[in-house]
């Protein structure tokens, strides 16, 4: 009987150590490791060049130098959903590994089962770890698509999984999810770090070999106690987070990783009685729509990935209660609101330490983009002067720490969206007006250098 080998696995980040340790050296995470059965006997390796298409001939495995490589475009499949293409860099490249990851029960199964089922021209197979193929067939209906090259498998064992998939050969494997595949050459149960490290590389050396794209669909549990994707980041192609409040109907596709396209894109949906449906216009989603104006909201010009939309930004500044003042955000970060609230009592005297500060962005995005500091500036000094902005007015611009207000990217597109939804006029940095075009757009530039600037203008 031969030894089973055990070793130790961080349960947040997935670093491995021979003995256990009360501090993880690579997320420095205290009492995270746990003791897992690695293996108990060897996997048996499967050609997969040969099991799977034997007439294609077998990729030449010997040395070669840089300029023996031949240089082809990466093959993809284009889908029906815009925004899925988007996040993807163009379609889904053949031979990919592509992992999203979010919360459960934020949508991610119904984004692939209406992908999959879209898909029409492609034999999607489709293996679900959690629901029974009831359940799967319920929500189809649901959102009334059917396909006749759709095939469902429910089943967590991959060595039953790859029998299928010889008999099937699908152009398009989707697993849901990672989470619950269970490996018999390795002893931990599903779920485990170890199991989903070795099921993960068993669907990653069948899509290299078969030139199959594979979706892993994992889920993030805020309290760390399950394995999450976070271990799958450096063996996938692509990273995808999905993510949005589950108390409002847009979801989000942010893109993480991408070795075949930009690692800045998002896809944006709303979520409906019928399924995900794609959102064309963003802007229009985000910026709140109300008859009369209240002091304290500002309007910013941001970019995420290529797709320039307009946001509205809200704040409230009030006095505090408490012997500590409150500092609460939502869709923003909260250090850097920290830092805008020093640059404001700093360079602007602006007594602000004593009091309550709120910010939220509409409609539940989460802005990563410099440019909006600009507008969240002026929407607390809205707020702490409870005076009202001009609605049809954005703002564009990173604040420094000295007060200043520096140059943002691609300025031409934000002003050309601004302009195209009716907005009248956009304030941006003094230094991104060099080189800019101002005679091209009808909308009304107006450039500030410093903070202390664009508050005696509009204050």
């Amino acid at each position: 009987m031969s030894k089973i080998k055990t070793t130790f696995f961080c349960k947040q980040c997935g670093n491995e150590s021979p003995k256990w340790l009360g501090k993880c050296p690579s997320c420095n995470a205290w009492n995270t490791f746990v003791e897992e059965i690695v293996e108990k006997n060897i996997a048996q390796k499967t050609n997969w060049k040969e099991e799977y298409d034997s007439d294609a001939p077998r990729k030449n495995q010997r040395t070669i130098q840089l300029h023996e490589v031949e240089n082809i475009a990466e093959e993809r499949i284009v889908t029906q959903d815009e925004e899925f293409n988007r996040v993807l860099g163009g379609g889904i490249v053949l031979g990919s590994v592509v992992l999203i990851a979010g919360e459960p029960g934020i949508g991610k199964s119904t984004l692939f089962l209406q992908t999959a089922l879209l898909l029409k021209t492609k034999k999607t197979l489709y293996i679900s770890g959690e629901e029974s193929s009831k359940q799967i067939k319920i929500r189809a209906e649901r959102i009334s698509l059917s396909n006749d090259n759709f095939y469902l498998l429910t089943e967590i064992s991959t060595q039953i999984i790859f029998q299928e998939i010889k008999k099937i050969k699908p152009d398009i494997i989707i697993v849901d999810s990672i989470q619950t595949m269970f490996s018999p050459f390795v002893e931990s149960s599903p779920g485990s770090i170890t199991q989903i490290k070795e099921t993960a590389a068993e669907f990653q050396r069948f899509a290299k070999e078969t030139d199959t794209p594979v979706f892993l669909i994992g889920h993030i549990n805020k309290d760390g106690n399950i394995a999450g994707p976070k271990i799958l980041e450096h063996i996938v192609d692509t990273v995808l987070q999905f993510e949005g409040d589950r108390h409002y109907t847009f979801r989000i596709i942010r893109t993480l990783k991408n070795r075949f396209g930009s690692n800045a894109e998002i896809g944006i949906y709303e979520m409906k009685d019928n399924g995900l449906s794609p959102v064309a216009n963003p802007s229009d989603i985000f910026l709140s729509s109300k008859e009369e104006s209240y002091s304290g909201t500002a309007i910013a010009a941001t970019i995420e990935g290529i797709r320039p939309m307009l946001v509205e930004i809200q704040a409230l500044v009030t006095g505090s209660v408490y012997a500590s003042p409150q500092r609460t955000v939502n869709g923003f970060d909260l250090r850097k609101l920290q830092l805008l609230l020093a640059v404001l009592e700093k360079r602007g005297g602006f007594a602000i330490s004593n009091k309550d500060v709120f910010v939220n962005i509409v409609g539940g995005i989460r802005i990563e983009d410099p440019s909006v500091d600009l507008a969240v500036v002026v929407a607390l000094l809205s707020s702490l002067e409870d005076k009202i902005i001009n609605t049809k007015t954005c703002f564009v611009g990173e604040v420094g720490l000295s007060g200043e207000i520096r140059a943002v990217g691609r300025i031409e597109q934000r002003i050309a969206e601004a302009q195209k939804l009716g907005f009248e006029k956009i304030v941006i940095s003094k230094y991104n007006l060099k080189g800019l075009q101002q005679t091209t757009f009808k909308i009304k530039i107006i450039a500030f250098a410093k903070v202390e600037e664009l508050y005696k203008a509009m204050f």
